[in-house]
Parts: C-alpha cells; structure tokens; sequence
C-alpha cells in the first residue's frame, strides 16, 4: 500500500500566497518561498503551487515563483497556472516543478493531457478540477471558477484519464476556505471512478478532517488556509493519521 500524503497549497497572486472563500474575498496570507520553506520543515509531503489569477489576466504563471519555492524546498512541487500550452508546461518544469497542473486548457483542449503525458509522462500531469454540487451530481468550473463549462466532472476526469492525466487535484468550490471538511461524497464518488491517484481539496478543518478524507478515498489531501494561519500543524494532521491506521510518511 502506497502511503497516503499530506498537501500544502500555496495559492499565488502578485508574488504574495493569498487565500479566500469558495474562489473569493482573499487575504494576504504571505511570502511563497517562506510559507514553502515553513511547510516542508514541518514534514509536508508535497506542495502544489497555484497562480490563482494568471488564466483570468490571459498569462503563465510566474516562473521565478516557482523557482524561488523550488529552491527552498526538498518535497515533490507541483505548480499550474495559466498552463494553455506546452511551452507553459515546459516553463514550469524548467524553473524546478516536479508536475504540471493543468485546468481550464484542458477543457478547451483535452488534447493536451496526451502530449504532455507523451512527452514527460503520465505521473508528471496532474489535472486540476474545480467542481460544484448539482442535483445531477458535480459540474466543472473553469477560469478560477468564474466559469460553469456544464460539463459532467466524473465523465470528465474519466476522459482526462484516459488521455493522459496521472494525477487527479479536485477542489470544491462549495467547500473552498469555509473550513466545513471536505466534500466526502465527492470524494468516494471520484475515488471510485479513478485509477489514478486522487487529491482531496477544499475544506479542510482541522487534523481529523484530513483523515477522514484519506479514509473516504482519497491518496492525498490537500490544506491551505488551516496551514496558513497557523490553526493545523502538519504533525498534528500525521498523529491522527497514524491513530486511524492509516500509513503517512514520516
């Protein structure tokens, strides 16, 4: 059994890591390289680094933040952002990301989970989904959210994965910085349906709350703003783990 993960995410904006409330209302929440450097201390397993407005401002994301964090760290990095072609990918890679995270540019053009897998590999392409709760089930947001596209989340990971994508990010939106738990029926529902390694965002409470998430089918879960200001200690999130049964790096 491959042991579950524990996730920082540093959401960028204007060179600062900045949080909010279901994709709105952010706050400052300080400097990338040293939120990083905080985090991978502690024993964070991965960190995943988001420009949350470079697809809206029609840019990349800032490659010299992600070198910056790449720098301090010694953790697997995955960064995204503004990725709508392979140059962009390439960029990220280049400046010290392990993965690439892909979103909005999937959904306009699927295509390109097949030529990044071709080229770097499946495990280096993680799809990143932002879903909302219908009375169908879940739907897919583009362009941080803003964006409803209509389109079926499961079917579309399950497609995404088919093309290429080895790695899945889902993000509630609904439960984005509320500090409600995550979306657990979301999450059996999508660790069901995959074969790849699924991330839980979205939610995230306190220690218990990531185990529950793991334990619902999760291979990761994900925290930013109980991280960020302090109220979750990534050691406190492991403990619990550990009591649960559940395997964690240590």
């Amino acid at each position: 059994m491959l042991a579950k993960r524990i996730v920082a995410c540093l959401d960028v904006k204007d060179g600062r890591v900045v949080k909010g409330i279901r994709f709105g209302h952010l706050r400052d929440a300080g400097d990338p390289a040293e939120c990083a450097r905080r985090y991978c201390d502690a024993g964070i397993d991965e960190i995943v680094v988001l420009d949350v407005s470079a697809t809206l401002e029609g840019r990349a994301a800032s490659h010299e933040t992600v070198a910056t964090i790449a720098r301090e760290i010694d953790v697997p990095l995955t960064a995204g952002g503004g990725v709508r072609t392979e140059d962009d990918a390439i960029a990220l890679l280049e400046a010290g990301a392990d993965k690439v995270a892909v979103n909005s540019a999937a959904v306009h053009d699927p295509s390109i989970l097949s030529r990044l897998a071709a080229r770097y590999g499946a495990q280096c392409v993680v799809l990143s989904v932002d879903v909302r709760r219908t009375n169908a089930g879940y739907d897919v947001a583009t362009r941080s959210g803003t964006h409803a596209t209509g389109c079926d989340a499961l079917e579309w990971v399950r497609q995404a994965t088919d093309l290429g994508a080895g790695e899945i990010l889902l993000t509630s939106i609904d439960r984005d910085g509320t500090r409600a738990g995550y979306d657990l029926e979301a999450v059996k529902r999508f660790g069901r349906a995959l074969r790849v390694p699924l991330i839980a965002s979205g939610g995230a409470r306190d220690a218990a709350s990531f185990g529950d998430a793991l334990l619902a089918g999760a291979d990761a879960a994900l925290g930013a703003s109980v991280f960020h200001d302090g109220d979750v200690r990534v050691a406190e999130v492991k403990r619990d783990c550990i009591a649960r049964g559940l395997e964690v790096r240590l």
